[in-house]
């Protein structure tokens, strides 16, 4: 074992690292791997319960003072940490590219998005003004107001280690609450940056907390009487479950699941374009992301076209080791791309024909990463796992049907529903797509339709657990409750008993 591979990634705990809650080396610890050389870099605390109650008793403790911090205060605060953020984006990059495996370019567009909540957030005064009504009746003023919940529990992926948190902490912590995050074993250490830099910027300690682990600190956090709200992100099946402990806790929670994003292409695109936006999209950090493009719906003839296109496009990339910025990295751990790989006999088995084969793809880096290159189906069958999975890989299957209406009934009989795309010069097919589509984000001639941080993020069907999607309005709302307030200031005159019911006359 070298030195690199005994680094211990520690927990955040009330303003400092720990790890463990007592100080003492963890009873715990996983595995942190390079996914372009396949080797362990360092390890990771898991956390046990107790070290979860340690972090939720310190975001408790913090919570009054955070709470009854001016809005100016909390916003001030914001704008360090974005400062702070900006300036140190590309050590955040690396620290994405080194243990997830993306390509640095991609790594610096993940915490440009991540970026952009922050500075949303930083408008809380404006995000949290209530509504007044003078004299709403006789002598009598109503005003509304949005407070925070408490302690909030979030519960991130390893595809984006930075952006993804970033959807909810900004807005949780410039609404009053405080935080305990828990961000994916796979790569950890981008968090703990942000934590680091939160520090920096003068957050009190105990407001935002970081614990690592595996399913005992997830369970923990959801079943905690502290914590007051999860949101979470992963796949649909623990979506499932988030949703299912935390809501039978009495917590607030929104959990975005999984999904099996279509492309749909009409006669009328232009190929060029649709082309490089299948490639774009479906093989942009080797697959991992919940918005890729796995499945193109070609419509009549187009697949003819669209496919060679696509397969011309495939052989240009470049895959290798993301330091070097290659065109797509390696998958993040070698367990996961074993599975991926699976699909690909799978796939062939159930009668899709493999255009290219990803196995066979040339690759720019140490021969024990984790590599699969870009893989292309055609005539996939909806009834297959090829087409029915998250795969979760640079695999992207082509689904031919005759016209729009069957392309439609495809995307919308799918369980998952979090984003689509159609391309099409018809801007009559556009706006019914837009209309009739059963999908929470929808893209025009946009692939990965992505809203920005003052829309909401979030999808429908099996993509979403809970009522509230992520950042923009729907990020505030869930952070916070409402309240309203009745006021009169009453005259000696006003005095006397009236049973009845009051009226708003």
């Amino acid at each position: 074992m070298t030195d690199a591979s005994r680094t211990l990634v520690p927990h955040w705990i009330d303003g400092r690292e720990a790890p463990s809650a007592t100080g003492a080396a963890p009873t715990r610890t996983g595995e942190v791997y390079d996914p372009a050389t396949g080797r362990v870099v360092r390890h990771v605390a898991f956390a046990t319960a107790a070290d979860v109650d340690a972090a939720v008793a310190a975001a408790t403790r913090a919570f009054p003072a955070w709470r009854d911090a001016s809005l100016a205060e909390r916003a001030r605060t914001l704008f360090r940490f974005r400062e702070l953020m900006a300036a140190r984006a590309d050590v955040l990059a690396d620290a994405i590219t080194a243990e997830h495996g993306k390509t640095r370019s991609d790594a610096q567009g993940e915490v440009a998005r991540g970026l952009e909540v922050v500075e949303f957030a930083c408008g809380i005064p404006h995000l949290l003004k209530g509504g007044y009504s003078a004299r709403a009746t006789s002598q009598v003023d109503v005003h509304s107001l949005r407070q925070p919940l408490g302690v909030v529990g979030i519960i991130s992926p390893f595809n984006f280690p930075v952006m993804v948190p970033c959807w909810f902490f900004p807005i949780a912590v410039a609404t009053g609450n405080t935080v305990v995050c828990k961000p994916s074993e796979k790569d950890p250490s981008p968090l703990l940056l942000v934590a680091r830099l939160w520090a920096e910027a003068g957050l009190p300690d105990g407001v935002f907390n970081v614990v690592h682990g595996d399913a005992e600190a997830v369970d923990r956090l959801l079943e905690h009487p502290d914590v007051r709200a999860v949101s979470f992100v992963g796949s649909t099946p623990v979506a499932r479950h988030v949703h299912a402990t935390a809501s039978a806790a009495g917590k607030r929670v929104q959990a975005l699941g999984g999904a099996k994003n279509h492309m749909v292409v009409l006669p009328d695109a232009d190929i060029d374009l649709a082309a490089d936006a299948a490639v774009n999209a479906g093989f942009g950090s080797a697959g991992e992301r919940c918005m890729a493009i796995s499945v193109v719906v070609a419509v009549g003839s187009v697949a003819d076209r669209l496919v060679p296109a696509i397969a011309e496009r495939i052989g240009d990339l470049r895959v290798g080791d993301g330091r070097t910025d290659p065109d797509m990295g390696p998958l993040v751990t070698g367990a996961h791309r074993d599975r991926v790989v699976g699909y690909l006999d799978a796939g062939v088995t159930a009668g899709a024909t493999l255009v290219v084969d990803g196995r066979r793809h040339a690759v720019d880096g140490d021969a024990s990463g984790f590599w699969l290159g870009p893989t292309l189906f055609d005539h996939v069958q909806p009834d297959t796992a090829l087409y029915r999975d998250e795969i979760f890989g640079p695999v992207l299957s082509v689904v031919r049907v005759g016209t729009y209406d069957e392309a439609l009934a495809l995307v919308n009989a799918g369980a998952y529903g979090n984003g689509t795309a159609i391309f099409t010069n018809d801007g009559r097919a556009a706006s019914r797509f837009e209309r009739e589509v059963e999908v929470g984000m929808v893209g025009i001639n946009v692939p990965i339709p992505v809203p920005m941080a003052y829309y909401s993020f979030g999808g429908w069907k099996e993509s979403l657990f809970g009522d509230l999607h992520a950042h923009g309005t729907d990020g505030v709302q869930f952070f916070t409750r409402g309240k309203v307030v009745t006021t009169r200031w009453l005259d000696p005159r006003d005095g006397g008993v009236d049973l009845g019911f009051p009226r708003t006359d």
